[in-house]
């Protein structure tokens, strides 16, 4: 107790900082009978923070379940895309084969989780898994085929790309026409799986980046805020100004 009561309130938060799981545990042990209200917040605030993250391995876990399931089978991976909706920019699929032993946690449906977190966990997704594919269909695509078939051309392009090429592919409610790998459509699928999810927020965060691009070359459709979804703003826009070279002739129609 003494011994503890030598180092200052500062340097234990410090102590707090740096260490790992595991060394957090001991921490707490070490001052979990330090009266200096202080240090108590600071065991209080460790221990709160190991009992969310173990609620969290546990939700991850969860999620591992159709992955489990067919590793037999060989490499698992998820498929998703973003950009079905918009007025503007190309769809964009995501296929991401992660690691069996895989760590991450925090993977989610894209759309619920904030954009900061989605630039970190791509950034960790991009790191980690054993495979990353990304395929795009440009707007001109999508007019000339319709939206459902380039999001198959994007998801089919997406999966070509992996190395090491997957033998089941996890796709978000859909079944891709046209691909041999087996495939297991699941409702739903970027909230119940990892795969899936990974595959959403890898995705999202390129499209996103891609708009942002697009934004700074035509700031008057506002689509670094709207992504090219049908925002007031971006109707607006596109009543004043007339489609740009990245819209969707066939979605808007109503507006141009």
């Amino acid at each position: 107790m003494r011994e503890t009561q030598k180092k200052t309130i500062a340097e234990i938060s410090l102590e707090f900082e740096r260490a790992d799981e595991i060394h957090v545990e001991d921490l707490c042990r070490t001052y979990k009978e330090d009266s200096r209200v202080g240090v108590r917040k600071l065991v209080t605030k460790a221990i709160k923070k190991k009992d969310a993250l173990r609620i969290e391995w546990e939700r991850t876990k969860t999620l591992e379940i159709y992955e489990r399931r067919y590793e037999h089978l060989g490499y698992v991976c998820g498929i998703d895309e973003v950009g079905r909706g918009p007025l503007a920019g190309p769809v964009v699929a995501g296929a991401v084969i992660l690691p069996r032993d895989c760590r991450i946690l925090y993977l989610n449906d894209s759309k619920q989780l904030s954009a900061a977190k989605r630039e970190k966990l791509y950034d960790v997704i991009m790191n980690e898994a054993v495979s990353v594919g990304i395929g795009y269909r440009s707007p001109a695509r999508i007019d000339e085929i319709n939206i459902l078939q380039a999001t198959y051309e994007a998801m089919r392009d997406a999966v070509s790309k992996l190395n090491p090429q997957p033998q089941v592919l996890l796709n978000d409610a859909v079944t891709i026409p046209d691909i041999l790998v087996q495939q297991v459509p699941l409702i739903k699928g970027d909230c119940r799986s990892v795969s899936i999810a990974a595959a959403s927020i890898v995705a999202k965060v390129t499209r996103d980046r891609l708009m942002v691009k697009y934004d700074r070359m035509m700031p008057e459709y506002h689509l670094a805020s709207n992504k090219g979804y049908g925002s007031a703003e971006h109707i607006e826009a596109l009543k004043k100004y007339g489609p740009s070279p990245i819209h969707r002739r066939s979605f808007i129609t109503h507006f141009c």
